[in-house]
């Protein structure tokens, strides 16, 4: 899939600095990549938004009624049946907690949050890590595309308690 398929609107909350975020060639690839590991070979729309963690929090609670900030939320607007001329759906990524989660995780702000785009993706087209087998084969597109992406992988051995814990609430 090339970038020129790709369409993301990104939208960036009030309060949040563009010069802190991954450039928008950056993030399409992440989208791009991880629709590649999913099989995806056509074009794709979606969109991104970079919010405040007060949004994402109340998001949270009124859609998974969990009562706390998490890093991502995907809101997918298709059921298994695929129409690609449509929107796949939203992912919003809370900002503030994304920049404290990489900072604790020894890694980079961007990074880590190229990381969530592509678990938002995956979620976008169907993916789950609810259960056991389909945490594992969600796991290993989402290493694939980090190595594709030549970034970290975010279930290796080094990661594996620490971040594998933090993906288990998602």
């Amino acid at each position: 899939m090339i970038d020129e398929v790709i369409m993301i609107d990104i939208m960036v909350d009030e309060g949040i600095s563009h010069a802190d975020l991954p450039d928008d060639a950056r993030m399409r690839q992440a989208v791009a990549t991880a629709c590649a590991q999913a099989g995806v070979s056509c074009a794709v729309t979606l969109c991104l938004r970079m919010a405040g963690d007060d949004v994402v929090h109340d998001l949270n609670r009124q859609w998974r009624h969990e009562d706390a900030v998490t890093d991502v939320l995907s809101f997918p607007m298709q059921d298994t049946d695929f129409h690609f001329d449509e929107s796949l759906g939203d992912i919003i990524l809370a900002w503030p907690f994304v920049e404290r989660e990489a900072s604790r995780l020894g890694l980079g702000a961007c990074d880590h949050a190229l990381h969530l785009i592509v678990h938002g993706v995956l979620h976008l087209l169907g993916h789950d890590h609810a259960e056991e087998v389909q945490a594992k084969r969600m796991q290993t597109m989402e290493s694939r595309a980090m190595a594709q992406l030549n970034l970290h992988d975010p279930y290796g051995k080094a990661s594996e308690k620490e971040y594998g814990k933090e993906r288990a609430n998602v």
